[in-house]
């Protein structure tokens, strides 16, 4: 009966999300309500334990995200994506212009949530395509697959970051793992992908043909572009990195240690991204600061609707359903790692969002964690990758892409949704990969 329950609940948060399109913090919260009176608790209790996760979640999250989003509106605003993207383009020539386009969308998408790094990219893609002859999907498709993995199997985004607090995992190795991961992920669903797509022509709508391009002398250098974008990526790395090779008291172990923690790594980052970006540049302080509040404020929700993933999880947790769901599967022969991929492409495919399917298929599979073996990073990128599967017409980013490229339904399905999906296989079975040897 339990189980019977959560099924029901998640069903019921399917619908409210995808069908009735209620926001999905408020779903969140009613679906946690519901499921927490149907086990047995207390209504207060329930409440009780939705603000205990609120504030689990919260808690480690608030300043990782917040000045994650910081970074990643200096790097946009400053010109120094438009720098990353015309300076690597210019290095690799026309004949491998695809790797040209990973790469900044690898750079570029770290620091930067998804939709913002599309909007900021696409119209880059563009003017690059139109420069260089080549097909848009052909340039366009592969820094599409950079941003899409990043986006899902790498901190600080939303939803690795939070599913990597719900597990407890060393965010250095997760990050590390990530990369490992994500590299032939990008390789396969991007160039070489792209490069076995016929008779797909995208004409990208003409109010997106003359977007607001820098002029040379207002763009920062290609080095303390690519250096400011990439430092919350080698702060956190070095860190892990170090964590293995030197031995603890070391004293230049602890000093990066310190600086490689997330929230160090990140508020260093934007202070340095402030003077390099910002300052340096000959902008104001007032000018700056008006520009990070802003996106600041385009972080709520999301940081809502992930909190309401804790609450969810929350709930589960007090009335012992996730106990029962693990005693239960303890038993099954499947790999948890297979098992957290399969739940979360199934939320994701019916509610549209990798980061809701993430965060809850991480309070699901959570208790499979207990008795086993398993490395809490690499759940993290299973789920990650099962969260990316099978993007389609319930999915933000397919009509994001959909309407930039100006192609039909059949063939963003055609192109995008297999690219999603090639993204989501290939993280799984670089996960199965490492685990061999991890």
């Amino acid at each position: 009966m339990p189980l019977v329950i959560v099924i029901g609940g998640i069903l019921l948060l399917f619908l409210l999300i995808a069908k009735f399109k209620l926001n999905a913090f408020i779903s969140f919260i009613i679906v946690s309500l519901l499921v927490g009176v149907a086990e047995g608790m207390d209504i207060l209790k329930v409440v009780d334990s939705i603000q205990t996760g609120l504030g689990k979640t919260l808690g480690s999250l608030v300043m990782i995200l917040g000045l994650g989003a910081m970074l990643g509106k200096l790097v946009a605003d400053s010109g120094a994506a438009q720098r990353i993207t015309t300076k690597l383009v210019e290095k690799f020539g026309k004949k491998n212009i695809q790797w040209a386009v990973v790469i900044t969308g690898f750079i570029v998408g770290i620091p930067m949530f998804y939709s913002v790094g599309f909007v900021i990219l696409v119209p880059l893609i563009f003017t690059v395509a139109a420069a260089t002859g080549l097909p848009l999907i052909y340039v366009g498709l592969p820094m599409l697959a950079s941003l899409s993995v990043t986006h899902g199997y790498l901190p600080p985004h939303p939803a690795p970051t939070g599913i990597a607090v719900m597990f407890d995992a060393d965010m250095g190795k997760t990050l590390l793992y990530g990369i490992i991961v994500a590299i032939p992920a990008i390789v396969v669903a991007g160039p070489l992908f792209s490069r076995t797509i016929k008779n797909i022509e995208a004409t990208p709508l003409k109010e997106f043909l003359n977007p607001k391009i820098l002029t040379d002398e207002e763009m920062p250098g290609t080095g303390i572009s690519i250096f400011t974008a990439l430092l919350p990526v080698i702060l956190i790395g070095l860190a892990a990195l170090l964590d293995l090779l030197l031995p603890d008291g070391n004293i230049i172990k602890k000093i990066v240690m310190v600086a490689g923690n997330p929230v160090i790594a990140m508020l260093l980052s934007v202070l340095v991204a402030i003077y390099t970006l910002g300052l340096a540049r000959g902008r104001k302080m007032t000018e700056i600061m008006s520009s990070v509040s802003s996106a600041v404020a385009g972080i709520t929700m999301v940081l809502l609707i992930i909190a309401g993933a804790g609450a969810l999880k929350e709930v589960l947790v007090d009335s012992g359903v996730s106990d029962y769901i693990g005693n239960m599967l303890k038993g099954s022969t499947i790999s948890p790692l297979i098992l957290a991929w399969l739940i979360a492409t199934a939320i994701r495919v019916c509610v549209g969002s990798a980061t809701v399917a993430g965060l809850t298929a991480a309070g699901i599979v959570l208790p499979l964690l207990s008795g086993t073996d398993v490395s809490p990073e690499l759940m993290v990128l299973a789920i990650g990758s099962g969260s990316l599967m099978l993007s389609h017409v319930n999915d933000g980013g397919f009509w994001l892409y959909k309407e930039y490229f100006n192609l039909s339904v059949k063939d963003t399905l055609k192109t995008w949704t297999v690219m999603e999906t090639t993204v989501g296989v290939m993280g799984l079975l670089g996960v199965l990969v490492l685990d061999i040897f991890i």
